[in-house]
């Protein structure tokens, strides 16, 4: 994997990456975002339904904690994971644990990390750990490590421990790597090393300077999402930690999907994100209908004021208690709830000028039926419109970047955003 850097403007980072692949002919632009996927399938979706999405992302995002318990199946399959949920084209990205998923705390030890699937918990050590990566196959892979968000903020101890076994997560996995026990195929998959220390600003910097000397293929900013960090604050180590790294290998970050999150990151030098963020909207029975189209004037651009809610407030009364009072505080600005009475008689797509399949042949009113009867196809046409509107958003913001317009698109985000 190789970065070509084409502009860096204000920590703001436009490029390519070349090399990918496991024949080394693939390659993409970012910032990007990648596709989130459940067990390595898109949530909802087949195969064929997945296709009919326009821009879908080259890099498809996989969870160790999901597949750690298939290993033997996947051993005795061979050809990876890859070819085994047929995406035999995808370039795979292999994380440790779901971001949609909180995970229990308390159970790291130095020698172990615990990830918790369908089975309950497992436990990795670094042999264990590379062993399944060696049968997932995966182009990228997240190292061992221990990034535990702990409930109202680590300590500086509970921080610097952080560090210290992840750094020694790393090393092992390096080590374990270089082997010659160590198969051909592990030794093609780049190791992306994980950024720890919890909100504590010395030691995520000494994470990132101490990892930046070690032969990783990328960097992995984790532990940033929820909401157990103060905003401002994590926006500061965000900024802290990408000063700290080389230019030449990409910045990821999992768990911050809302578009306001991704812009404030890209100008902090994040280079890639996951799109876990339209699951979460599809999940709520919503669909995403912010616009990004910064070549309007923001300071004239008119927003349907009907379409922008306060989060955790509806525009009318949903049918029969549809929707939780949890999705309804979970809900954003940034996209509309399909739940509502209002949308039962609005034959209208579910965003003007959207060219996905579900706004092309099916209303806001047909989706409403849907959810009030629970029909699976629901989840489906909102997945669809989702990703693909999510998509053309990540388009938009490295358009802005070639335009030297990117403050133009945050301008016209931030207006739709909840504090607008």
């Amino acid at each position: 994997m190789k970065l070509n850097l084409a502009k860096a403007v204000n920590g703001c980072r436009l490029g390519m990456l070349t090399n990918l692949g496991r024949n080394g002919d693939k390659s993409m632009e970012f910032p990007a975002c990648m596709l989130y996927t459940r067990t390595g399938s898109a949530p909802h979706l087949t195969y064929d339904t997945l296709q009919t999405i326009e821009g879908l992302p080259l890099v498809a995002q996989i969870t160790l904690s999901t597949l750690a318990e298939h290993q033997e199946v996947l051993e005795d399959y061979t050809q990876g994971i890859g070819k085994f949920v047929g995406m035999p084209d995808s370039i795979f990205y292999c994380s440790l644990h779901d971001p949609v998923t909180t995970c229990l705390t308390g159970f790291n030890t130095n020698k172990t990390v615990s990830l918790w699937g369908a089975g309950g918990r497992l436990e990795m050590t670094p042999l264990k750990f590379m062993s399944v990566q060696q049968a997932l196959q995966a182009d990228w892979f997240q190292c061992l490590s221990d990034g535990e968000i702990v409930p109202g903020g680590s300590s500086r101890k509970r921080a610097k421990k952080s560090v210290d076994r992840s750094l020694a997560f790393l090393d092992e996995c390096l080590r374990l790597q270089e082997e010659s026990m160590v198969n051909l195929v592990l030794k093609e998959s780049v190791l992306i090393g994980a950024i720890e220390g919890g909100d504590v600003l010395e030691e995520r910097l000494r994470s990132a300077r101490e990892t930046a000397t070690r032969p990783v293929g990328g960097f992995l900013l984790d532990g940033f999402q929820g909401e157990a960090m103060n905003k401002d604050h994590r926006l500061r180590l965000v900024a802290a930690v990408t000063g700290e790294l080389p230019e030449d290998k990409p910045r990821l970050i999992q768990g911050l999907g809302k578009p306001d999150e991704v812009l404030e990151c890209v100008q902090r030098g994040v280079d890639l994100f996951d799109s876990c963020f339209p699951y979460q909207v599809t999940e709520r029975g919503c669909a995403l209908s912010f616009t990004y189209n910064y070549q309007q004037n923001p300071e004239t651009t008119v927003l349907d004021p009907a379409e922008i809610q306060e989060p955790g407030r509806s525009g009318d009364k949903t049918d029969e208690k549809e929707e939780s009072d949890q999705n309804m505080q979970q809900r954003t600005t940034f996209e509309i709830s399909l739940h509502e009475k209002r949308y039962g008689d609005d034959f209208g797509p579910l965003v003007q000028g959207c060219s996905c399949y579900c706004c092309c042949n099916h209303s806001r009113a047909y989706v409403h039926h849907l959810l009030m009867s629970k029909e699976l196809l629901a989840g489906i046409l909102l997945m669809i419109h989702n990703f693909q509107h999510y998509f053309a958003f990540f388009r938009s913001i490295r358009q802005a970047l070639r335009d030297n317009q990117l403050p133009q698109l945050k301008e016209l985000i931030i207006k739709q955003s909840p504090k607008a």
